[in-house]
């Protein structure tokens, strides 16, 4: 058995627990929260094998889970008072419908990034503005490519934090803060 020993700068986040209990009641649209269970016959929801935000690994059948409406920009703004103003973006993300614990050890890094996959990066500065952003294509080697364009995305000393976004629906993949 090979055990991997994650050493990456860049840390992908998780949604807060405080946070999740908050869109567990309503989403960032105002929406109540309409959990379900997965199936893999993608009923309601084709969400099998999906991202999980709350724990960083990927919806297994059976789970209670649900797609929310996420804001992480309005959040990050409202706790360190940036004013993204127009930047403001919303996005689904499924989360599961009970509190689950958070990421466990094996959750971090960047193995849930599917090589092939087209991410958009984005880039804020202090104010909740966005300074850039780039298209980013999963490679066979998640770590280092991640490392590469976070690197380059961090370059620029305006960068506060970079949000990931999968380019087919827009759903919010994580937040990587400075380091």
């Amino acid at each position: 058995m090979t055990t991997h020993t994650h050493t990456s700068t860049y840390e992908p986040l998780p949604i807060p627990p405080a946070v999740l209990a908050e869109l567990r009641r309503a989403d960032d649209s105002g929406r109540p929260m309409q959990p379900y269970t997965a199936r893999e016959d993608g009923i309601p929801y084709d969400s099998v094998g999906s991202p999980l935000r709350c724990c960083l690994r990927a919806v297994e059948p059976g789970e209670r889970v649900a797609l929310v409406s996420y804001a992480p920009l309005r959040r990050w703004a409202a706790a360190s008072g940036a004013e993204p103003g127009a930047y403001d973006e919303a996005g689904p993300v499924f989360i599961h419908a009970e509190e689950c614990g958070g990421p466990r050890e094996e959750a971090q890094g960047f193995r849930l990034a599917r090589p092939g996959a087209l991410r958009v990066l984005r880039r804020y500065d202090a104010r909740g503005r966005i300074v850039g952003g780039r298209l980013f294509e999963v490679p066979e080697d998640r770590e280092a490519g991640f490392a590469r364009a976070l690197g380059e995305a961090f370059a620029g000393p305006e960068v506060a934090l970079v949000h990931v976004r999968a380019l087919e629906y827009g759903c919010f993949q994580f937040e990587v803060r400075r380091p």
